[in-house]
């Protein structure tokens, strides 16, 4: 074997160097001062990756670009303050410091701020999520309600400080004073979605009777700004707040070029906060003059129909006879009829009276009482009366004998003869003394009336069967049987 080869069994000697030995905590606390040192405060670009919100609060996220990728953490009360939450797929910028994380031996962005990258990346979400909220029904059509034509109470969410309430009070103060209930939130910045989501849902739970009168009709309000300015008016708690509104809304969002989810989402929207009081109301006076001239119009047609009535009338009352000359014919016919009926009057008179002169004679009682004997006789000499008489007499005779027949065969001439009918609890006649037992309930019925008893001793026995008569041996008699 060549000499500058060792064998394995032979011992080697491992040189001593004079390095630091670290343990892996010392190490990992070496490197993450470092980190924290070089940088501890970096802003970085990028876009968001995975992230996932556990049921701490805290973010965790991953920004990364097409070359590398950097894990960032958010603490639940830092990122609870942002106004600007991040969703994966979105450019975003990051504000914190680098740090590592011994347990995993990786480094990380302690993020204290996250922004988008430019209004692009705004845009690009905000265009997100309107497809997602009009994909759920929040924007149709059907959903929208109709504006009160002249609501007694509005109900207006904006900035009590700004010059957006006081252009709409000012405007609604010209039209058509009406009483107004101002929320007061703030429209920019962190609190503004969660004010303005709180405010129309407060004012959708006022009762209708309560102290403080509910509003017919919202305003949600705010001036004009960018698109940074205007985010908390596309936020979903804002926008699903508004959907979900039994009230009607008028979104006033910025100015005209403006536009925001709220808008979409509103039952009507504004150009201005101004022309969301002139929809809110009409003008007082043009409804005065709308209703004035209505009533004048009223009034000429009224007086229109009736001189058209008047005229008609007339026309028709100049084609009619006048009264009296229709009543004269009718009184002169009533006249003459008067005169013929009290001449006919006495003539029936006389007719009647000597009709009844000539009857007079014959109406006497002696008369009568002929007539009456003279006629019964008549009825009395046809023979059909005396068959009647005849076949009544047979019939009345043979219903007397049934009657004595009935009578005779009837139990209660038994009865009579010193029998009784014997009945059991129930009323049920007892005609044998097998069915009764000691003790037994019974009714007795007399010819003179009933009596109650009580059947003492051993059940009756059965009755004995009757013997068969032997035959005789004897002879015949020829002569006649005996009866007995």
């Amino acid at each position: 074997m060549p000499a500058h080869f060792s064998m394995m069994n032979e011992p080697t000697e491992t040189p001593q160097s004079n390095a630091h030995e670290f343990t892996v905590s010392e190490l990992s606390q070496s490197v993450k001062r470092a980190v924290e040192d070089e940088f501890g405060h970096v802003r970085v670009r990028g876009e968001v990756g995975r992230l996932s919100r556990p049921a701490s609060g805290h973010i965790y996220f991953d920004l990364k670009d097409d070359k590398a990728v950097i894990s960032t953490v958010a603490w639940k009360g830092v990122a609870s303050r942002w106004r600007f939450q991040p969703e994966q797929g979105l450019e975003v910028i990051v504000t914190g410091r680098m740090t590592t994380f011994p347990g995993q031996s990786k480094y990380q962005i302690i993020v204290e701020n996250v922004e988008p990258a430019g209004a692009g990346a705004l845009m690009a979400l905000l265009e997100e999520r309107r497809k997602k909220l009009a994909a759920e029904g929040l924007f149709d059509a059907e959903h929208k309600q109709d504006l009160p034509y002249l609501p007694r109470v509005i109900g207006v969410v904006t900035s009590p400080s700004g010059a957006v309430i006081r252009d709409i009070l000012h405007r609604l103060a010209d039209r058509f004073p009406t009483h107004v209930i101002v929320w007061p939130v703030r429209v920019q910045g962190e609190a503004c979605a969660p004010e303005v989501a709180a405010a129309v849902e407060g004012f959708n739970m006022l009762p209708p009777e309560g102290n403080i009168p509910r509003p017919d009709l919202i305003i949600v309000a705010r001036g004009g700004g960018s698109v940074e300015d205007l985010w908390g008016f596309n936020e979903e708690a804002v926008v699903r707040a508004i959907s979900e509104s039994s009230i009607p809304i008028i979104s006033a969002i910025g100015h005209e070029t403006d536009t925001s989810l709220a808008d979409f989402a509103a039952d009507k929207r504004a150009p201005t906060p101004t022309g969301a009081a002139e929809m809110a109301v009409p003008v007082r006076s043009e409804l005065i003059a709308y209703v004035d001239d209505l009533g004048t119009r009223q009034r000429t047609s009224a007086r229109r129909i009736v001189a058209r009535a008047r005229d008609g009338l007339r026309a028709s009352a100049a084609g009619l006879p006048r009264p009296a000359e229709i009543l004269a014919e009718a009184r002169q016919r009533l006249d003459i009829a008067q005169t013929r009926l009290a001449a006919a009057l006495g003539r029936a008179r006389q007719k009647k009276a000597l009709q009844l002169a000539q009857l007079a004679p014959r109406l006497n009682r002696r008369v009568l009482l002929q007539t009456i004997s003279s006629h019964r006789a008549r009825i009395e000499a046809l023979p059909l009366q005396a068959a009647i008489l005849r076949t009544l007499g047979a019939k009345r005779q043979q219903l007397e004998q049934s009657w004595q027949l009935a009578n005779s065969l009837g139990y209660r001439n038994v009865l009579a003869r010193g029998f009784a009918l014997v009945s059991d609890a129930q009323g049920k006649l007892v005609r044998s003394a097998s069915v009764l037992g000691a003790g037994d309930r019974v009714s007795l019925k007399f010819a003179d009336g009933d009596k109650e008893a009580t059947i003492s001793g051993s059940a009756a026995a059965p009755p004995l069967k009757p013997k068969k008569p032997k035959k005789s041996s004897a002879p015949p008699d020829n002569g006649q049987a005996d009866l007995f």
